[in-house]
């Protein structure tokens, strides 16, 4: 997993490292920088493909927008100086940094230097010879240190894929559409076309995706029709309540929340889709229980498909979902001090005091007891 990242000059980001775990959330005030948090990880992980054109950038999730305001405005000297990314990964230790320049000139573009990288030598020996003998290789701007091509993409590939998931209900809802970036599109596109493969490739996830829809009362089940799987893009849902000749209806006439369901446990679960990523604003359509409760699957779920995650919310009922007891989970307050510049506080497990009750993490939100909450009203 990525256990570290640092992000210098990027929006409101002035200089902000973080720990991470396997599930994590923000909270913050509107503003606070969540966002710029995961927009920064979406441009390190575009540089690490050198892949840094505007059309990469929004597919992977970023607001695009001129490359001055890409950088801190804190000081006028900031809107003409690299933005830095820095990663390191446990298991086995590998530590990557990148600058991104641009020259601020009409239609320029970014460009990516690597700046220096840490830990690869000791995988030699987890690579075979024959990958060895490719002569594909990276060279650094001091000529000091080669690594082989294949190593590279053994070890960072994982991080190339992180995307910024923002799914909508339109394009969930109409199946149609495939996204640049395959085989998810950040606002759900694509989203069928997986559900075929894994219906036809991999039967076993496809009843486990069936499975965590239990969370929904009514829900009874899903398929997708074999006469119409080529001809029309829709699925059959079933309702446990209606009548047997009434109870199947399909995606366009499902509620919201599920369809926000199908799409995270399809996520979760596929072997295709990223191993790294970020769902901004979790809580979208979700009942607060409800909220609380898909955490608790999705932190599952992450740990036995082997995923790494970044969720936003406002919703407080989704902190219940967190056992901050378990390292993996962790929880961030996203502020800005008194310069602007956006800071993370990770908050950690406390127990409660002898003979009294805990208090809720959503509580202790609403309360102000662990911040994130607007002060000037």
């Amino acid at each position: 997993m990525v256990q570290q990242i640092t992000i210098e000059n990027f929006k409101s980001i002035q200089s902000l490292t973080l720990e991470l775990g396997r599930v994590n959330v923000f909270i913050g005030e509107n503003g606070s920088g969540k966002s710029n948090i995961l927009e920064a990880i979406a441009m390190g992980s575009a540089a690490g493909e050198n892949k840094l054109d505007n059309e990469f950038l929004s597919s992977r999730g970023i607001r695009r927008s001129e490359p001055q305001s890409m950088r801190s405005g804190f000081e006028k000297k900031n809107l003409k100086k690299d933005i830095k990314i820095n990663i390191t990964r446990i298991a086995p230790y590998h530590q990557l940094s990148f600058k991104l320049r641009n020259t601020n000139e009409i239609y320029s573009k970014w460009e990516r230097e690597i700046d220096s990288i840490e830990g690869f030598a000791t995988a030699f020996a987890q690579i075979d010879e024959k990958e060895l003998s490719d002569p594909s290789i990276i060279k650094f701007k001091n000529d000091t240190y080669i690594t082989n091509q294949i190593l590279w993409e053994k070890f960072w590939n994982d991080f190339h894929d992180f995307l910024i998931y923002s799914p909508e209900n339109y394009f969930l809802r109409r199946f149609e559409d495939e996204s640049q970036i395959t085989p998810l599109g950040i606002r759900g596109e694509g989203l069928f076309k997986l559900l075929s493969v894994i219906y036809e490739e991999k039967p076993e996830k496809f009843q486990k995706i069936r499975d965590n829809l239990a969370l929904i009362d009514w829900f009874e089940g899903f398929d997708i029709p074999n006469d119409l799987r080529f001809t029309e893009r829709r699925i059959r849902i079933k309702d446990r309540f209606l009548e047997e000749g009434l109870a199947y209806f399909d995606q366009h006439s499902s509620n919201e929340g599920f369809l926000y369901l199908l799409f995270y446990f399809s996520l979760f679960i596929s072997d295709y889709t990223p191993k790294f990523f970020a769902i901004d604003n979790i809580d979208n359509a979700m009942n607060p229980k409800l909220a609380s409760r898909l955490v608790q699957q999705l932190t599952q779920l992450a740990k036995e498909h082997d995923k790494q995650v970044i969720m936003t919310t406002h919703n407080p009922a989704v902190l219940d979902g967190l056992d901050l007891k378990d390292d993996e989970q962790r929880l961030f307050v996203i502020s800005r001090n008194k310069l602007g510049h956006t800071k993370a506080l990770r908050i950690a497990h406390k127990s409660a005091p002898e003979g009294q009750e805990p208090v809720r993490l959503s509580e202790q939100f609403l309360r102000g007891y662990i911040g994130g909450l607007p002060k000037n009203f």
